[in-house]
């Protein structure tokens, strides 16, 4: 599904936080994590001017690009006042995923897995008046407030978030309004409620918070089985050491449960890793993906790789939670495990993203366009329209992380007892297809809209 012209217009500070669902995809596949060098960034040499910026990104379109023959060829580089406005000139109708940051962007998200903020991802409740919380990050402030997935904002510094809602609506606020700007000294006084009733408010600071990319393992007992669950929020640097620390603690188990519902994406290798540490006996030696490239390059196959894997669970059975906000690397495990051991699938499908990025530097900017697509062991890759699920599930929020009462993964405790899904997953997948609404913006996008 494509977004439409307008959809795709975006401004700069947009752009650069879709940095994470795709830049990493080809770093791992090359098997470095160095982008290709473009002109050295010395902006004031007229290579970098407006004009030398955008007839660079030409250049690399030309040559890197997936959709080159669909991309638009009338464009002059004089004629845009920005990279990011030349960018959205050129892509192909059917690009909802390219885009650009600056490197310390880059250094700040990917490398070093950091952002400024109270630390804690939301979802809108504007019927309920009130916001929930998707997930909290280790240490942050929220973290130390005592908050947790499941808990809810009623209200910020006095006012209800009913008002706040209305405020938004009639265009007398916004979030920077309700949670402060991201500098240094900001402060909001949050009160929130638990699940059970009780309310605290507590005084908020913003400071940089490190995103764990683990935010949960535990082990459960299923129909007498012991069975392992983890939530995984990111595919970065950091998450091979968070890997191996959630694979430690689940040495032995019968069954595993990965949670990948909010996971938009990141390196291949990672998610080469995280697959290979679930399932190693049956994927040794085996193609983990094959990389497709525009006429320009040959393919490339990818092998299952541990990398800096250690322990290895080697099953036959993977359970994965899925919601439309799975995307990229997240599908990758999908799609690159099935062909070898069975994936029960939970949830909703996934966002439809078979595709990735070489990033090219262009001066003092990474410019990160689709340039492959990847197709699993039986040559299968078209998924666009998102990946199925095996038993459908909607994403409501009861409580914190591993629940028994949680939608997702009660139906994938359901399927482990019965070795099949339940009469209302049965029922529910065709109506949980239907609500999906259209993809016109990266998933990364969104999540980073609701992170604060």
């Amino acid at each position: 599904m494509c977004a439409s012209k307008l959809n795709r217009k975006r401004s700069p500070i947009s752009r650069h936080i879709l940095w994470a669902a795709t830049l990493p995809l080809f770093l791992a596949g090359c098997g470095s994590e160095d982008v290709f060098t473009g002109e050295p960034s010395l902006i004031t040499n007229a290579q970098c001017s407006t004009t030398g910026q955008n007839q660079q990104l030409l250049n690399f379109m030309n040559d890197r690009y997936l959709w080159k023959e669909d991309m638009n060829a009338n464009v002059n580089p004089a004629n845009y006042d920005s990279i990011y406005a030349m960018l959205d000139a050129i892509i192909a109708p059917q690009d909802r995923f390219s885009f650009i940051i600056t490197e310390q962007e880059y250094q700040d998200r990917f490398v070093n897995a950091e952002f400024f903020g109270f630390g804690f991802g939301i979802r809108d409740r504007v019927d309920l008046g009130l916001i929930e919380l998707r997930y909290v990050y280790d240490d942050s402030a929220a973290d130390l407030a005592g908050m947790n997935r499941g808990d809810a904002i009623i209200a910020v510094d006095g006012v209800t978030m009913e008002t706040w809602y209305s405020r938004i609506s009639s265009g007398q606020a916004t979030y920077a309004d309700i949670f402060g700007g991201n500098s240094e000294g900001v402060e909001r006084d949050i009160t929130f409620r638990k699940p059970d009733g009780r309310e605290f408010t507590e005084t908020l600071r913003k400071g940089t918070v490190e995103a764990n990319t683990i935010m949960a393992t535990e082990r459960l007992e299923i129909n007498n089985k012991d069975v392992g669950y983890f939530v995984f929020d990111t595919f970065v640097n950091r998450s091979a050491d968070d890997l191996n620390s959630a694979y430690d603690q689940l040495l032995g188990v019968d069954e595993l449960i990965i949670d990948l519902r909010y996971n938009s994406g990141g390196l291949v290798r990672v998610a080469n890793q995280l697959s290979s540490q679930a399932a190693w006996d049956s994927v040794e030696n085996e193609i983990f993906l094959t990389f497709q490239y525009n006429e320009n390059y040959d393919n490339e196959d990818y092998f299952f790789d541990l990398g800096p894997g250690i322990e290895r669970l080697n099953l036959n059975r993977v359970y994965v939670l899925t919601t439309g906000a799975s995307c990229s690397s997240s599908e990758l495990v999908i799609n690159s495990l099935s062909p070898f051991v069975e994936v029960v699938t939970i949830g909703e499908p996934t966002c439809g993203k078979p595709v990735g990025q070489q990033p090219g530097e262009i001066c003092d900017k990474v410019v990160f366009a689709i340039t492959f697509q990847t197709v699993n062991a039986e040559g299968f890759g078209d998924y666009f329209d998102g990946l199925p699920v095996t038993c459908a599930a909607s994403d409501i929020i009861v409580g914190d992380w591993g629940d028994p009462a949680d939608p997702l993964l009660a139906e994938a405790t359901y399927h482990l007892t019965n070795g099949q899904c339940s009469a209302a997953a049965t029922g529910a997948l065709q109506s949980v297809e239907a609500q999906r609404p259209p993809l016109t913006e990266d998933p990364i996008l969104s999540k980073w809209r609701q992170e604060f």
